[in-house]
């Protein structure tokens, strides 16, 4: 059965490399993309050309595929007309890992978003915010400017980096110095405490 894996940039690539694991990635569609969503369905559209022609095929993401994986979205809406049945399996995410190192219970509020979405942001949340895909610096920028519009500058944060992994940091930081940090890249995430006086 052929695998292949939305990015071969992540950590757990080597173990399928080192058991001998045959697989290809869609790494080169990003590079092609004009923005993530056109990369999303150009995967998912593959996918399911892929699945008609070659029948079964298994397609792995980084995590859980139903955290913060917009292919698998598409993918999930797409199949039926595609004529392709879709079966998704459970995967440990790095949510579950956060929750125990920051030493909180997400039934308590907690909602986690995209990087790019942050700016759709028109008020302080509630309850704790959790911030994914802080990719590069650009990105980390753009997110620190619209949360200090909601939060202030100096409102303390946790920045996650290499989360489970054997380097990982999660750092309290002001969030003016979020673009600041010097090891920003795809394993970066981003806690915002809920505000003080919140559940």
């Amino acid at each position: 059965m052929p695998v292949l894996l939305r990015t071969r940039i992540h950590p757990t690539v080597a173990a399928l490399e080192e058991a001998g694991v045959a697989f290809t990635s869609y790494d080169g569609f990003y590079e092609r993309a004009e923005d993530f969503e056109d990369l999303y369905a150009a995967i998912a559209r593959d996918l399911l050309a892929r699945a008609r022609v070659e029948g079964n095929l298994l397609y792995a993401v980084p995590g859980s595929p139903l955290v913060a994986e917009r292919t698998v979205v598409l993918l999930r809406d797409m199949a039926p007309g595609a004529g392709v049945e879709l079966e998704i399996l459970p995967g440990m995410s790095f949510v579950e890992v956060m929750y125990a190192r920051l030493g909180i219970d997400p039934i308590d509020g907690l909602s986690i978003m995209d990087a790019e979405d942050v700016s759709r942001l028109r008020e302080r949340p509630w309850q704790s915010l959790v911030v994914t895909q802080v990719y590069r610096r650009q990105v980390a920028s753009e997110v620190k400017l619209a949360l200090m519009e909601l939060y202030g500058d100096e409102y303390e944060v946790t920045y996650i980096h290499n989360l489970a992994l054997p380097d990982e940091s999660l750092r309290s930081i002001p969030l003016y110095e979020l673009d600041r940090q010097p090891d920003i890249d795809h394993l970066t995430t981003l806690f915002v405490p809920a505000p003080p006086g919140q559940p």
